[in-house]
C-alpha cells in the first residue's frame, strides 16, 4: 500500500502522506515522495501543488527506529536521499503550498519549508527537536529555516528544540496563514488554485529567479532574471498576455500554460 500518493483535481496536485499514525519519514516515504514530486513536476495537468499529511498530523519527523541503529556510512546515504528528495520538492516549478495540521517536527517541518507558502492549523505545533536527540537538523532545517525567519530566531528553535504553536509561527513568518484545523486543506487548495489558470512558464521562471537568485550576488542574480524574462518571449502565454492587455486591459488574459 502506498504511503505517499498524488491526487489531482482541478489543476491542483495534492502530495498526500499516508503513513499512520504520525507520517514518520522513513526510506519508503522518502522514495515515494521523490516519485510524487517528479510526477507533479512532469504532469501538465498539475498547475499547483499542495503538501498534506491528513487531518490529524503533517509529519512528526524522521523514523527514529529506522535511524537509530545506523552507522556513519548508512546515515550519510539515508540523509543524502532525504535531502535530494526535499530538493526535488523545493524545485517543483509550480506554486507549492504546505497544509500543516497537528505536528510538523524535525523532518516534517523541513518538508514544509520546501513549500512556497505554509497554511497552519490553529492547533499546529512545529519545531526542530533534533538537538534533544544529540544531533542537528539534517534535511534543510539549519539552512531553509534561517533564510525564512532569520538566523537568530532559527537558532532559538534549533538550539532549544522547543515546539512553536501556530500563533507564534505566524508572528515570526514561519506560517503564512493560520486557520481552524478543519479548514487547513481547503485553504491550501484555495491558495494553490489562485495560480492554476496563470501562465505556467512565467510562474516557473518567477520561482526560479527568486529561489536561485537568493543564492547569488546581486549582479549575477539580475543577469539570471533578465535571461529568464527574455526567454518568456518565446512562449504562447506571453503573446496572449500582451495581446489581451492591448485589447482588453490588464488581468483578462486566458492563458494556455504554454
Amino acid at each position: 500500500m502506498a504511503v505517499v500518493r498524488l491526487d489531482v483535481e482541478d489543476g491542483v496536485g495534492t502530495i498526500r502522506l499516508d503513513r499512520p499514525p504520525m507520517n514518520a519519514l522513513n526510506t519508503e516515504v522518502t522514495h515515494e515522495l521523490r516519485a510524487a514530486a517528479m510526477e507533479a513536476t512532469r504532469r501538465s495537468d498539475v498547475r499547483a501543488v499542495v503538501l498534506y499529511g491528513g487531518e490529524k498530523v503533517f509529519a512528526a519527523g524522521a523514523d527514529i527506529k529506522e535511524m537509530a541503529p545506523m552507522d556513519y556510512a548508512a546515515i550519510l546515504s539515508w540523509v543524502g536521499d532525504l535531502n535530494s528528495t526535499f530538493e526535488l520538492i523545493a524545485r517543483i516549478p509550480k506554486p507549492v503550498v504546505a497544509a500543516v495540521t497537528g505536528y510538523a517536527l524535525g523532518g516534517g517541518l523541513e518538508l514544509a519549508l520546501c513549500a512556497d507558502f505554509r497554511v497552519f492549523a490553529e492547533n499546529a505545533k512545529v519545531g526542530q527537536p533534533e538537538i534533544l536527540l544529540g544531533v542537528i537538523p539534517g534535511a534543510g532545517g539549519t539552512q531553509r529555516l534561517p533564510r525564512l525567519i532569520g538566523p537568530a530566531r532559527a537558532k532559538d528553535l534549533i538550539f532549544s528544540g522547543r515546539q512553536v504553536r501556530a500563533a507564534e509561527a505566524e508572528a515570526i513568518g514561519l506560517a503564512d496563514k493560520v486557520v481552524p484545523a478543519q479548514e487547513v486543506y481547503a485553504e491550501a487548495r484555495r491558495m494553490a488554485g489562485r495560480y492554476v489558470n496563470g501562465p505556467a512558464m512565467a510562474l516557473a521562471a518567477a520561482k526560479q529567479a527568486i529561489d536561485d537568485g537568493a543564492e547569488m550576488a546581486l549582479s549575477e542574480a539580475l543577469r539570471l532574471e533578465a535571461g529568464l524574462f527574455a526567454g518568456l518571449f518565446g512562449t504562447e502565454d506571453r503573446r496572449i498576455g500582451m495581446e489581451s492587455f492591448l485589447e482588453r486591459g490588464p488581468g483578462k488574459a486566458d492563458f494556455t500554460g504554454r
